[in-house]
């Protein structure tokens, strides 16, 4: 069974992903899973996210001053 997250207004990826994970980094696999909302910018309270488990991040894509 999945992890479900239904949304407030306003929320946007990076913020959900953020109250999820603990990091924005987590909005790829989000928006991955949820294919049929990748339209949406700021979402209207109810809408039903699934949720997967987070992979750790590639840190190949950062900048050498926020690598861990």
């Amino acid at each position: 069974m999945a992890n479900t997250y239904t949304t407030i207004q306003g929320d946007m990826w990076d913020s959900i992903a953020y109250k999820i994970y603990g990091r924005e980094t987590g909005m790829t696999a989000l928006l991955d899973a949820n294919q049929q909302y990748r339209h949406i910018a700021v979402f209207p309270a109810g809408v039903t996210l699934v949720v997967p488990e987070n992979t750790t991040p590639d840190t190949s894509l950062l900048p050498p001053w926020r690598s861990p």
